[in-house]
C-alpha cells in the first residue's frame, strides 16, 4: 500500500488541552528518585504524529493518559491505544511508533506492551501479537522503509 493513499480521509480532530506539569526543587535534584509515571509516558508519545495525516496521535485520540499504565516498581509500560477507524491498517505501524519512541526514551530496564484497545479493531489480536513479539519488530525496523516512515511520525515528537 502506498502511505500517501489514506484509508481514512476524514478523522475526527479534538482540541489539544495542554496542561502544565508542576515543577518542584525535588525535580532537578539527582538525589532524588524520580519514578516514571503515566503522565510523562504520555508526554513521550502524545506528539506523535500519524503516518496519514499532518496530525499528532493526540489530536486523532488514538493516544489517551488513561489507558496508558506505569508500574516504576516492577519496571512496567502498557500502552493501550485506539485506532480511528476499526479496520485501521495503519494500526500496526502507530503501534510501532510508539514501541520505538519509548524505547529510545525510556531506560533499558522497562517491560513495553503496546497493545490496541479491546473492542477498537478488527484484527487486535493480530495487531498486538505483531507489536509485542520482538523478532517481528526488530525484522520491521531492519526495512529501511519502514524505519524512514517511523522516523518521520517521530520527528515531531517533543
Amino acid at each position: 500500500m502506498n502511505i500517501t493513499q489514506k484509508i481514512n480521509d476524514a478523522p475526527m480532530v479534538y482540541e489539544v488541552v495542554t496542561k502544565a506539569r508542576g515543577v518542584e526543587e525535588a525535580d532537578f535534584d539527582d538525589a532524588v528518585d524520580d519514578p516514571i509515571d503515566s503522565e510523562e509516558v504520555y508526554g513521550l508519545i502524545r506528539s506523535i504524529n500519524d503516518p496519514e495525516h499532518p496530525l499528532t496521535l493526540e489530536q486523532l485520540h488514538v493516544a489517551n493518559k488513561e489507558h496508558i499504565y506505569v508500574d516504576d516498581q516492577v519496571n512496567h509500560v502498557l500502552i493501550e491505544f485506539t485506532p480511528t477507524i476499526p479496520h485501521c491498517s495503519m494500526a500496526t505501524l502507530i503501534g510501532l511508533c510508539i514501541r520505538v519512541r519509548l524505547l529510545r526514551s525510556l531506560p533499558e530496564r522497562f517491560k513495553i506492551d503496546i497493545k490496541v484497545r479491546q473492542g477498537t479493531h478488527q484484527s487486535e489480536d493480530q495487531v498486538n501479537k505483531k507489536l509485542n513479539d520482538k523478532e517481528r519488530v526488530a525484522a520491521a525496523l531492519e526495512n529501511t522503509y519502514l524505519l524512514d516512515v517511523v522516523n518521520q511520525c517521530l520527528a515531531t515528537a517533543a
